[in-house]
């Protein structure tokens, strides 16, 4: 049975993945990194903000504070939350499946909690949620399964009865490692992964629409 449903954010409910890779590159750029390797946005997307900014600042010789690389990011991205990024088509839905079916869900996500939030309230789901928990209250990230644990605790199911949406294939592998039942959502800026994450998920959908029937079958 799922009695809890822990959903990732971006690129999961929110189409926002192709704007991160957008802002790196812009962030090095005003930093004076012209040309920073093609594959920037898919090493840092694995790390907590803690570690993305410092390894911008070791790999490319920044002299800033890391303190400094975490709030010029989040500047640069926040206009783009509080202002344009859409919902993933069919999330909406989803919620209210879940909400008729007494089904409790909440967030887990890398991104920072004030910019989770402001996109949640925009789209009118913020309050829905049982929690928006972020490396805030999980400083380890997703490579680690405590998010994911934390999560299910205020939910209050087991991971065998909980399950995670994601889009990324590292996440991905917390979940199923900690014992989640767990859906991989296609995403653009992850479909280079989508075979991996077929394999490695217990479910595998292009649109959150087919959640529904997921959840059905697995509570029958």
């Amino acid at each position: 049975m799922i009695r809890g449903v822990i959903f990732d954010l971006d690129g999961t409910l929110i189409d926002s993945m192709k704007i991160w890779s957008r802002i790196d590159r812009q962030f090095l750029s005003e930093n004076g990194i012209e040309n920073p390797p093609a594959d920037i946005s898919d090493r840092v997307k694995k790390m907590t903000l803690e570690e993305s900014s410092q390894y911008f600042i070791d790999e490319f010789g920044l002299s800033c504070t890391k303190e400094y690389v975490i709030d010029r990011i989040e500047e640069l991205v926040r206009i783009e939350y509080e202002e344009n990024i859409p919902l993933k088509p069919y999330a909406a839905e989803i919620l209210d499946f879940l909400d008729e079916q007494g089904i409790p869900y909440g967030v887990a996500t890398a991104t920072y909690k004030t910019l989770a939030e402001t996109v949640l309230r925009r789209c009118g789901i913020y309050n829905r949620m049982k929690f928006v928990l972020t490396d805030q209250e999980c400083p380890l990230g997703k490579k680690f399964p405590d998010i994911f644990l934390n999560a299910a605790e205020r939910l209050g199911t087991s991971p065998d009865e909980t399950l995670v949406a994601e889009d990324s294939l590292h996440c991905i592998r917390t979940s199923v490692g900690a014992g989640f039942v767990t859906i991989g959502v296609y995403d653009d800026v992850s479909a280079c992964d989508s075979e991996k994450i077929a394999d490695m998920a217990d479910y595998y959908i292009n649109s959150l629409e087919e959640m529904i029937n997921i959840i059905r079958n697995e509570n029958i």
